[in-house]
């Protein structure tokens, strides 16, 4: 079940908002898990033991550290801590990463090792990153650990970020597991954020993921150099609309149900450098990773030597985290090198440098990283990025491509326009001049337009459920 689906917009969401709402408030833990559950088993009905047991499992590991913490038993509970990671990246790395490495050494031995063919648990490596997160902080005491198996279940199971983030840590929503308030300015202000979201995937990424299937499907015969582009292009605003718009819906629903989930983006294609991007692309992630990876490692706080180690380990689990290809561990290094490029020597630079130059570099080396990002493997990457550079075998530009760029002008004005701060600008604008009435108006457009899309729709993926 997606979030921009008609079985999910006028009965999964209606019913079991209702029972939220209605249910006095020891109970809402229960309806929230047992409705995640629901939510789950509609699309992974095999893969909710497996989420339950890792929710049990570190459940049960929090508490054992807890204990032996209080007991002044470092040992046994560093030892509690180390078994919970364990049992958590096994999990991880044997149904997202099994095959891969199968791959990889019949690849490199010419050996026949017949590959598992297991399907991915959807968002496996998000609740994983959740839990793993919760006894890391329980072991430095940063939270207490949850002795109510309900609202433990509640918080690994959440139906709103479960599937594709943000990452929730168990910091962030804690106290709102035992002591959160349901209002109706909640509900209403949750409610636009969530019609805003299935906007930007409905209206934006879909049209654009639409059009760069079809550039992609013409194949490197021909793929032009425009088309190459104007591809990227499309999948770059593709990923941007359909993840920030997923992102919008969890955050929109959370705050209707009474929690606060971390922003996970924030406009990150008006950034004028990579570290820029960064700091405003999939924030709930690059922020798990800083403060559990890079910090322990030293992060800056080290020689130079180490610090450049410190962010290629960072990337090539970022990279790899992704998924389980030689291209997601290139792109993870891609963006390693020009962090450390910026790091190091041109950050600076770019900084006193007109806004500009930043702007372009910025774009360039992000359209690059999605080249390898969005194809299945390098050697269908490096075609793409041969079109792009004007070395393809279809030469600058034909007809079709043309004839593509001049009828989707409009579209690509509004995916520009959309990228940046200026609609949310005018929105408020607006609605301090005007109240709350166009601000109500314009949702009701967005959403009665995004229902009239999902009816006669075809293409209706969110690109980070195989994540």
């Amino acid at each position: 079940m997606v979030f921009s689906s008609i079985i999910f917009l006028f009965r999964f969401l209606p019913v079991f908002l209702i029972l939220y709402v209605l249910a006095p408030y020891r109970a809402k833990n229960f309806v929230l898990l047992m409705g995640s559950l629901v939510f789950y088993a509609w699309g992974e009905p095999v893969y909710v033991a497996l989420m339950l047991f890792s929710a049990i499992s570190d459940y049960l590991h929090g508490i054992g550290i807890e204990r032996a913490l209080q007991a002044g038993g470092k040992g046994r509970a560093k030892a509690l801590l180390v078994s919970s990671l364990a049992i958590n990246l096994a999990l991880l790395g044997f149904f997202k990463y099994a095959d891969f490495l199968v791959g990889t050494v019949n690849g490199i031995f010419h050996a026949r090792i017949p590959t598992l063919a297991l399907p991915l648990p959807v968002g496996i490596s998000f609740y994983t990153f959740q839990t793993m997160s919760y006894t890391i902080d329980v072991y430095k005491k940063k939270v207490p650990a949850q002795k109510n198996i309900i609202a433990f279940g509640a918080f690994v199971t959440m139906f709103p970020q479960l599937i594709a983030g943000p990452i929730v840590q168990y910091k962030d929503v804690g106290e709102a597991l035992t002591k959160r308030r349901i209002t109706p300015e909640g509900l209403r202000e949750g409610l636009g954020r969530m019609v805003v979201g299935m906007g930007k995937k409905v209206l934006l990424a879909n049209q654009a993921g639409a059009l760069y299937e079809q550039i992609a499907g013409w194949g490197s015969a021909r793929l032009t150099m425009l088309a190459a582009w104007i591809g990227m292009l499309c999948f770059a605003f593709q990923i941007y609309f359909d993840f920030s718009g997923y992102s919008d819906m969890a955050v929109g629903m959370g705050k209707m149900m009474g929690f606060t989930f971390p922003e996970n983006f924030r406009y990150p294609y008006v950034a004028r450098s990579v570290t820029d991007f960064w700091r405003r692309w999939h924030m709930s992630l690059s922020g798990w990773f800083r403060e559990y990876v890079y910090i322990p490692l030293g992060g800056n706080r080290c020689k130079r030597g180490r610090q450049i180690r410190n962010i290629l380990v960072v990337w090539m689990l970022t990279g790899i985290w992704h998924g389980a290809a030689w291209n997601f561990l290139f792109w993870g290094l891609w963006f390693a090198f020009f962090l450390i490029l910026e790091k190091l020597w041109i950050g600076k630079w770019l900084e006193k440098r007109w806004a500009g130059i930043g702007l372009l570099y910025t774009w360039l080396l992000v359209l690059g990283s999605w080249v390898l990002f969005s194809r299945p493997s390098l050697g269908q990457a490096l075609v793409w990025a041969k079109s792009m550079v004007g070395m393809g075998r279809a030469g600058l530009a034909d007809r079709a491509v043309l004839y593509e760029l001049c009828s989707n002008a409009a579209l690509f004005v509004l995916l520009a326009v959309g990228a940046t701060p200026l609609p949310a600008k005018v929105g408020r604008s607006i609605s301090r001049r005007f109240r709350e009435i166009p601000g109500i108006f314009w949702q009701m457009l967005v959403f009665g337009l995004s229902v009239a899309f999902l009816v006669d729709a075809s293409y209706n993926p969110f690109l980070y459920f195989r994540f």
